[in-house]
């Protein structure tokens, strides 16, 4: 599930990021004397670059749920470092654009916390209770009353 968010996110963040850099380089207007065509082009590449990045975050999450393993090394950065982005995003969402988007944040930063902190594919199965403890030599080891 988060591999999912994460890949739709990271298809959203470039194509909101691509329509500005559109809309700037159609305005022609600069702002405080940057060239127009320079900030289009580098809302297009930021947009790119921070798709990428959620796009890997999912891939991350995805080998997780494939592998049946807790993240480890980089992956596990990578994922924590997506968590603060979240966080960080949300804050801002709040003032900027309003709640739903506040909500959408912190419902994904939840997702993302969860995966780091709960995901247990490391079960050990169980003995069962009526096996009987072995010795060394594989007789059974006689109980003291």
């Amino acid at each position: 599930m988060v591999a999912v968010v994460l890949l739709v996110e990271a298809l959203g963040i470039a194509a909101v990021n691509w329509f500005l850099g559109v809309v700037v380089d159609r305005q022609d207007m600069s702002l405080a004397g940057l060239d127009p065509g320079v900030m289009s082009m580098s809302s297009k590449i930021g947009g790119v670059v921070f798709g990428l990045y959620f796009a890997l975050c999912g891939l991350v999450a995805l080998l997780v749920a494939l592998r049946n393993r807790r993240p480890a090394g980089f992956g596990r950065v990578l994922l924590i470092s997506a968590a603060v982005v979240h966080a960080l995003l949300g804050a801002f969402a709040w003032g900027l654009v309003g709640w739903t988007a506040f909500l959408y944040m912190m419902v994904v930063l939840g997702l993302i916390v969860l995966l780091l902190m709960t995901y247990d594919g490391q079960a050990v199965p169980e003995e069962p209770a009526d096996s009987v403890p072995e010795g060394g030599d594989g007789s059974p080891v006689p109980s003291t009353p």
